[in-house]
C-alpha cells in the first residue's frame, strides 16, 4: 500500500523545505492553501499557538484525531464544539513527547534511518552563542548547533 499523505503547514519556509525533502505530500505557508472536503484523519498541532490549535480542530476528519502537540502558555485556550467532537467522533489528545521520545530518535539518528544534517540549518562556535540566540528567537533556521 502506498504510504498515507502527510501534508505540512508552517510559515517558516526553512521548515517547509525540510518537509518537503523529508518527503511531505505537500506544504504551505498558509491554511487557506490546503482544502481537503472531509478534513484530515490526523491533525497535529506542533505550535501552541491558539489560532493554530482553533484551525486544526475544525479540520479533522469524522472518526479522525487532533493531537496537541505544541506547548501552550497555561492561559492559552482554544473552544471546542463537544456535538462535533461527539457527532463526527472525533479523538482529542495530547503528547509531551519529551517523555517517551528521545530514546527512539537518538536510536532513530544512530541507526542512519534520520540523518541528522537535515533537520540542522546552522553550526556556530560557541563565542557566537548570542547571534544564534537571535537567530532562533527570529524563526530563522531550525536547529542550530552551538560547537565548542
Amino acid at each position: 500500500p502506498a504510504p498515507p499523505a502527510v501534508d505540512v503547514l508552517d510559515i517558516n519556509p526553512e521548515r517547509l523545505a525540510t518537509a518537503s525533502k523529508l518527503g511531505c505530500s505537500r506544504t504551505a505557508a498558509s491554511a487557506e492553501e490546503f482544502d481537503r472536503p472531509g478534513g484530515w484523519d490526523f491533525v497535529i498541532d506542533a505550535t501552541g499557538n491558539a489560532g493554530a490549535i482553533q484551525d486544526g480542530l475544525g479540520r479533522v476528519a469524522k472518526g479522525g484525531t487532533f493531537l496537541q502537540f505544541g506547548v501552550s502558555d497555561y492561559a492559552t485556550t482554544a473552544v471546542i464544539e463537544p456535538y462535533r467532537i461527539y457527532n463526527q467522533e472525533i479523538t482529542i489528545t495530547g503528547s509531551m513527547a519529551v517523555l517517551h521520545s528521545y530514546e527512539r530518535a537518538a536510536a532513530l539518528f544512530a541507526t542512519g534511518v534520520l540523518d541528522p544534517a537535515v533537520f540542522i540549518s546552522d553550526r556556530m562556535p560557541l563565542e557566537e552563542y548570542p547571534q544564534a540566540i537571535e537567530r532562533f528567537k527570529a524563526g530563522q533556521g531550525r536547529k542550530i548547533v552551538v560547537e565548542p
